[in-house]
């Protein structure tokens, strides 16, 4: 068996290989193995056991007995006088009993179980939607830090030329020392800061494996894409939200299984009528045939206050529910608000980091072209190459801040994919 995993571990691998992992793959392998996923699909399968046991009691409930008692003592009149004598006892029989009417306690005791099912169904689409999320923002960080790994690298490679440079110029007298340590400096800098970077892609990289359940080869192909999502703001957006909001949902059959749970024990004052039949073959002093067709009313006269307490915490479990619901509708509308307010903001930032970017990098090639001449000292050539840096990082972290906000706004909608 486990030589079976690894072979196909190796296949996955291999298949990556110069190949693109998407983010739907991503998404739908860890939803495939995630060990959570697995635990509430079991609480489903266990609901809906728990839903057909309650159902059962609308059937007949049928008994089979056997009873045998070597030694029995029997009462016997003889002469107006009570004489005793022992002799064995057997009896086998079976019973019926058939629930007639209990003024609705089991159809209401149902219906709730029924809820009780659908309340595990929401929280399974719930979960899967919040593991979408997290696979997401795991494939994005790999796609940024790869991204900045790629500026990194470029920033390293420039700043490597700049010390040659300068120790070119140092050997014909035309720069000073300082010239040579400290792009020297810089270089080491940008090394540490690559190095950085890296560290940064291989931890996110890692985290999606585990996720996923399958190693992912470090030099696999990523949607780059995926971090410039757009979205689309309409006044829709927040009841959208609202009325697709599984934990909404969640709170709303939590009420209505506690509406039910409360009408059950309110009709448990009135009891219940059964029908009951059973036919038992009887072997003791004489041998014979006992049976019984019938029915039978129960009504509970006292019952320690048990079923007044049943039906005001199902009351009051009703009113928690209805609070929280309130509450996270209160939430949820404030949450709205604010991601819908960054996604705007963001959308500011990444104008204003691409004119930057435009911008930083005319004043790089002017003062390049200025250092070689003479006219611009190394200062100001790091500090030009600094401004492109950060912008070309600032447009990357900009892209990715969104995309968890729009990431998050699905989240909320119940979006998987």
């Amino acid at each position: 068996m486990k030589k079976l995993a690894y072979i196909n571990l190796l296949l996955f691998a291999l298949s990556l290989q110069g190949q693109t992992l998407t983010l739907q793959q991503s998404i739908e392998k860890t939803l495939h193995n995630h060990p959570d996923l697995k635990a509430f699909t079991l609480q489903v399968e266990q609901s809906h056991t728990g839903y057909k046991s309650a159902r059962s009691d609308y059937l007949p409930q049928v008994n089979l007995s056997a009873v045998y008692n070597p030694t029995q003592t029997y009462a016997l009149p003889v002469n107006g006088k009570f004489q005793t004598v022992n002799d064995t006892y057997w009896s086998a029989g079976v019973s019926l009993k058939q629930k007639i009417w209990d003024f609705s306690k089991t159809r209401f005791a149902i219906d709730a179980s029924k809820k009780e099912e659908d309340i595990a169904k929401l929280s399974l689409e719930d979960l899967k939607a919040l593991i979408a999320s997290k696979v997401k923002s795991l494939y994005e960080l790999m796609v940024v830090q790869s991204e900045a790994i790629k500026v990194r690298e470029a920033d390293l490679h420039v700043k490597e030329a700049y010390y040659a440079q300068a120790k070119a110029l140092f050997e014909q007298g035309l720069k000073t020392e300082a010239d040579t340590s400290r792009f020297l400096s810089a270089v080491y800098a940008a090394k540490d800061n690559l190095s950085i970077a890296k560290a940064s892609y291989e931890k996110a990289r890692n985290s999606l494996s585990l996720y996923m359940g399958e190693t992912i080869p470090n030099d696999v192909d990523l949607q780059n894409s995926v971090i410039k999502k757009e979205f689309n703001f309409h006044k829709n957006t927040q009841k959208e939200i609202l009325n697709a909001n599984n934990t909404l949902k969640i709170y709303e059959q939590n009420i209505e299984k506690n509406m039910l749970l409360h009408k059950s024990s309110k009709a448990s004052h009135y009891g219940s009528l059964d029908l009951l039949a059973s036919y038992n073959r009887i072997g003791s002093l004489n041998t014979y045939d006992a049976q019984l067709v019938g029915v039978a009313l129960n009504i509970p006269l006292y019952a320690g206050g048990r079923l007044n307490a049943q039906a005001q915490n199902a009351q009051i479990a009703m009113q928690i529910a209805s609070e929280q619901k309130a509450s996270k509708i209160l939430a949820l509308k404030e949450e709205t608000s604010n991601l819908v307010l960054d996604i705007k903001r963001y959308n500011a930032t990444i104008a204003a980091k691409k004119a930057q970017l435009v911008s930083a990098k005319k004043t790089k090639r002017v003062l390049d072209g200025r250092y070689k001449e003479g006219l611009a000292t190394y200062i100001e050539v790091l500090d030009a190459n600094s401004l492109v840096l950060a912008a070309k990082l600032g447009l990357l972290e900009a892209y990715y801040a969104k995309t968890l906000s729009i990431d998050r706004i699905d989240y909320l909608r119940g979006k998987i994919k």
